[in-house]
């Protein structure tokens, strides 16, 4: 039972399980979650969704990786995790944003994307090196606040 519960949410109830691109799938998944976040609790709701699924995802990753390679395409909790962190600097910003601002989701959606494509130190130390469950969080954290500080830059620019 904990086997399937936890293969169902490191899959994000099922967006892992896409044919293609599932790491692409989970974190364009999480834009609504990040989009409610912003809206009702601003960074401190990016702070927290993006802490507890770190940490259920690690709980939950231990189980699925006694069946399966390391970091392995079902696991997307962490690109969730990676995605709400892009939104990290802009996130008052955009709650307090009386206009429907949706180029800095679309923006950090590909930026995330990006960063957690072509792993630049550490998240490809903890990608490589790491190979566990907190290996599998962390190298997504890591690009997570990279794009973070792209967009918050790219924001800052465009909405000022």
């Amino acid at each position: 039972m904990y086997k399937a519960i936890s293969f169902v949410i490191v899959s994000l109830f099922g967006c892992g399980k896409s044919p293609v691109a599932s790491g692409t799938v989970g974190s364009f998944a999480t834009l609504p979650l990040a989009y409610l976040l912003i809206r009702c609790y601003g960074v401190w709701g990016i702070l927290l969704g993006a802490l507890a699924l770190f940490f259920i995802g690690v709980f939950c990753s231990q189980e699925v990786l006694k069946y399966t390679a390391h970091d392995p395409a079902i696991i997307v909790i962490d690109e969730a995790v990676g995605q709400l962190l892009s939104f990290l600097f802009v996130a008052e910003s955009l709650k307090n944003s009386h206009e429907q601002a949706f180029f800095p989701y679309i923006f950090a959606f590909f930026c995330f994307r990006f960063f957690d494509i072509v792993k630049p130190q550490p998240a490809k130390w903890f990608d490589t090196c790491v190979l566990n469950a907190w290996g599998v969080m962390l190298d997504d954290v890591a690009a997570g606040l990279y794009a973070a500080i792209v967009v918050f830059i790219l924001y800052a620019v465009w909405y000022s």
